[in-house]
């Protein structure tokens, strides 16, 4: 059984999160992007956590439509690492809720701060049976990473009992496999949405074979046990991430590693703070070249949201404008969902919307992309090429000589 899942999103109880990120509206949107399974997250916030009762028929089955629901939140530690659990059951979040209740206000944010490290965090996940992994991991703010140089250095005697990875929106397979400790793990590609819209829920998902569509499943394809596993991760191009530049978090001016460090990682145009690129820091880990992937390791999809190609083929400026909006809805209604209009539809079969929007759909599918990468907490930006620079199927990165391939 295939399934698409994403596993970190969150609430409407965490900061900065829509007001819209109710389970009704993410069980709906969900679907319409293809997506089977997602995490609640945030259960620990105890009004979230009531919420998911309400739709629940038993103690691990919540269900809207055709959208099944795991149990997840994000746990911010001590040193302000992220963790992504995957909890058994609404009772075994009420285990977690009493037991970290006593290092963190848990109604303050849907993703609580607790005074407890990685590894006690670790642990309390193992005695609850809860899977656990580092949340976007690379990002040079609260991330595995970032405030530590090996797993190890986090988990300590738990390392072994770490199951997945989060790779975040500016990293890849390609990126996270230069480092040799990471091949046991499962990698997952999650949205961590604050919305629901199109660009936003499940804009990153993993595609897993799975025995059934649930907690269970889902942990036999991160354990790959009995032949199941994760077969595809689907996700942005590194370079569309914020963060995977070494840039100014003011200006985003972007600098190479050399020329930061000089700068004692101040920017000399307006004294910003430079902060260190995904892809420097991964290669300060690496320890092995780029070819270097474990026999487990699924193909890496570089996916853009729908919503994001339909802009690009009409030359708008927002996501938002009725043009772009009314292409989605037409789209998505004879389509049923991104994931088939974007990768499974004939293309002859798209003509019930612009031809601009035809040909910006078979020139993502053709890799004809010029990216402009990210960095300081500005995302990367996307630009198809006009018709006369369409000599090559490849993903070309502004300012790099190299082209990306899947």
């Amino acid at each position: 059984m295939i399934i698409n899942a994403d596993l970190h999103i969150h609430s409407k109880y965490s900061m900065a999160t829509s007001k819209k990120m109710d389970l009704t509206t993410i069980g709906e949107e969900a679907a319409k992007k293809g997506i089977n399974l997602v995490g609640t997250g945030d259960c620990t916030h105890p009004f979230w956590l009531k919420e998911i009762k309400e739709h629940s028929t038993d103690d691990s089955t919540i269900k809207i439509g055709d959208t099944s629901f795991v149990l997840t939140t994000e746990i911010e530690d001590i040193n302000r690492v992220h963790h992504l659990l995957l909890i058994p059951t609404i009772s075994k979040a009420e285990e977690l809720i009493e037991t970290i209740s006593k290092y963190g206000n848990l109604e303050a944010d849907g993703r609580p701060t607790v005074k407890l490290d990685g590894c006690e965090i670790a642990e309390i996940a193992k005695n609850i049976e809860a899977l656990i992994g580092p949340s976007h991991a690379f990002t040079p703010w609260t991330a595995i990473y970032a405030a530590h140089d090996s797993l190890m250095s986090c988990y300590k005697d738990m390392t072994s009992y770490i199951s997945f990875l989060e790779l975040g929106l500016s990293a890849d397979t390609n990126y996270a496999d230069q480092i040799k400790e990471l091949h046991d793990l499962t990698y997952l590609t999650n949205s961590d949405a604050h919305s629901p819209w199109t660009n936003k829920l499940a804009r990153e998902f993993t595609s897993f074979n799975v025995p059934e569509e649930s907690f269970d499943g889902v942990k036999s394809a991160i354990l790959r046990k009995r032949g199941y596993g994760a077969k595809l991760n689907v996700g942005f191009y590194p370079e569309e991430g914020k963060y995977n530049q070494t840039a100014c978090t003011r200006c985003f001016k972007q600098y190479n590693l050399s020329s930061a460090k000089s700068h004692g990682w101040r920017c000399p145009e307006d004294n910003g703070l430079i902060k260190k690129g995904v892809s420097d820091r991964i290669s300060e880990l690496a320890d092995l070249d780029l070819t270097s992937h474990p026999e487990h390791r699924p193909e890496y999809m570089h996916l853009i949201p729908l919503s994001e190609i339909i802009m690009m083929g009409l030359q708008h400026s927002s996501i938002s404008t009725k043009g772009v909006t009314n292409a989605w809805n037409k789209l998505i209604n004879k389509f049923g969902s991104e994931v088939n209009i974007l990768i499974n539809a004939d293309i002859e079969e798209l003509n019930i919307v612009d031809q601009k929007i035809v040909n910006a759909i078979e020139s993502f599918r053709k890799r004809e992309l010029i990216i402009h990468p990210g960095g300081g907490g500005k995302y990367g930006w996307l630009e198809l090429p006009a018709p006369s620079d369409k000599k090559f199927e490849k993903v070309q990165t502004k300012g790099q000589a190299n082209l990306l391939d899947y």
